[in-house]
């Protein structure tokens, strides 16, 4: 029971007593709650437990977006209130080789269940990326999430803590989408938010110039790739 509890309180540190019962029940252990909870709290696990989560180590990650479509997609989250006051965030995917933005979701709570999900909607017209490159926030290192990467054969690039630089493209757009969108409306509800991003996300995908594109909007320069990639496999045939 000692070392099953360890386990469990290793891997969630935040979980109560009846969270590490019902897990152990899964696991097949047919202990009774009696007994589960007389060790529970001779082991001190009822008390408060601040215990925080060690990062692994996140090797240097190298700024690269070669120009193919899907090949690496990265995620950041951002923050901004209503006229209210009320909080909301957004979680802002990018498709770096091409700067094109996938989409913006925008409500008060995104757990990593609704990133999946938003990955898997992107997925249906998109196709599948060979990677994501993101930080350390919690709903991006969340077990759901790392699970439906592996399952789907898709690379987990984390930053090194505390170096935005290393996911510099979509840095560079939350800046744009700040200044343009966020830092430029008063807000009354989320929806107002989600139809202003809409509308802006058009432009900044179809009539947007973008330097680092030859001034040409992201759309733009995606079907030009397209239509090249498009040619080559026809004379290679």
């Amino acid at each position: 029971v000692v070392d099953a509890l360890n386990e469990l309180v290793e891997k969630h540190p935040r979980w109560g007593f009846w969270l590490c019962f019902d897990a152990l029940r899964l696991k097949g252990h047919s202990w009774n709650h009696k007994r589960v909870h007389r060790v529970y709290k001779a082991m001190g696990l009822n008390l408060p437990r601040r215990k925080k989560r060690r990062l692994p180590e996140r090797p240097r990650q190298p700024l690269d977006a070669p120009e193919i479509v899907n090949h690496i997609w990265s995620l950041d989250f951002m923050s901004d209130a209503l006229y209210s006051g009320k909080r909301f965030r957004t979680l802002n995917i990018l498709d770096d080789g091409v700067r094109e933005a996938l989409n913006i979701v925008i409500d008060t709570s995104i757990p990593g269940g609704r990133v999946v999900r938003t990955l898997e909607q992107l997925i249906q017209w998109r196709g599948t990326p060979k990677a994501l490159r993101m930080d350390n926030g919690p709903e991006l290192i969340s077990q759901t999430l790392v699970n439906w990467c592996e399952e789907n054969n898709v690379e987990l690039r984390y930053i090194q803590p505390g170096k935005p630089n290393q996911n510099a493209f979509i840095e560079r757009f939350n800046k744009t989408y700040r200044t343009e969108v966020l830092d430029a409306y008063l807000f009354t509800d989320l929806e107002q938010v989600r139809k202003i991003t809409e509308g802006w996300l058009r432009l900044y995908n179809e009539e947007r110039p973008h330097r680092s594109l030859g001034r040409i909007p992201p759309s733009w320069f995606r079907r030009r790739l397209e239509t090249a990639e498009t040619s080559s496999y026809e004379l290679s045939s």
